[in-house]
């Protein structure tokens, strides 16, 4: 058995949106080349069976998303892909079929986002995400529709937002009246052949300016995965979105020699005795949904 159940590639660190609750990177903009993404699933094939096209950014805005999965399929790599679904019109059709996709994870409380461009807008956005859905599925790839209930700071129009995309889900997927009210947070609902609602609440990714706390807890960083920047950075997890914790470059070492680095032996031995060694895992709200003990 490899020792990663994933790893995390960011193919882009550019986004098309600007979501409230996803703060923006200030690293430079880029898109990762097909040549060096290649090279990287090569370093990661012996750690996992599995990537996820995700940190920052949209996947969908990488010119060559396509040719990305067809190495992937050539690598025996396969593929979960997180979307904010804005450019499942244009791009959806690229995804379809593609040997390597095993999962597209929709985030669908990005419609929240839309507000200022009118409620038709939002709800012909839903409608493209979910028939992209539909026929993803028919594709024999599974999808995730991810959304949030009230956050834990309720935002203005929040539940009822949800209220009126729930009321189409259970129409499209021809469900019975308060169906979806069934999907509990942090747990997934089926509602189709290959189709899932997952809800959750929102969470804050973690910063070097919020408050610390005093470090007890556990983490599954360079346990059950690991991450990857557009630059080649390694960090330790998928929320470290800045680099704050960077292990290594694989431009210059070895993925698995930076595994085996003094940072991220001890940042694993930290978790092991349920300490946070890193200032930025101390900060980390994420970390208490594992108990602090």
């Amino acid at each position: 058995m490899k020792p990663f159940q994933k790893v995390y590639i960011e193919i882009t660190s550019v986004c098309n949106l600007s979501c409230s609750f996803c703060p923006p990177t200030a690293r430079k903009a880029m898109f990762m080349e097909p040549d060096a993404f290649r090279d990287i699933l090569r370093q990661v094939r012996p750690f996992t069976n599995q990537i996820c096209l995700h940190v920052k950014g949209e996947p969908l805005l990488h010119p060559s998303i396509g040719r990305l999965l067809d190495i992937c399929a050539e690598e025996g790599m396969k593929v979960n892909l997180t979307t904010n679904g804005t450019l499942l019109p244009k791009k959806g059709a690229e995804l379809l079929g593609k040997e390597a996709l095993r999962q597209v994870n929709i985030s669908l409380h990005s419609m929240g986002e839309h507000r200022e461009k009118g409620e038709a807008y939002q709800l012909d956005y839903l409608r493209q995400c979910l028939r992209f859905a539909q026929e993803a599925a028919g594709h024999g790839t599974y999808v995730s529709l991810r959304l949030w209930d009230a956050p834990r700071t309720e935002e203005a129009g929040g539940l009822e937002l949800n209220r009126r995309l729930t009321a189409i889900m259970e129409d499209t997927f021809a469900l019975p009246p308060l169906a979806l009210e069934a999907a509990l947070p942090g747990k997934g609902l089926r509602v189709a052949d290959r189709i899932y609602l997952n809800r959750d609440y929102r969470f804050e990714w973690p910063s070097l300016d919020a408050p610390e706390d005093e470090g007890r807890g556990f983490c599954h960083a360079l346990r059950t995965h690991a991450a990857i920047l557009c630059d080649g950075t390694v960090v330790p997890c998928c929320l470290d979105g800045e680099g704050v914790i960077a292990l290594g470059n694989l431009r210059k070492r070895p993925f698995a020699e930076i595994l085996q680095g003094e940072r991220a032996r001890r940042l694993r031995d930290g978790f092991s005795g349920r300490r946070a060694v890193e200032e930025l895992c101390r900060k980390c709200g994420y970390r208490k949904k594992f108990g602090s003990m």
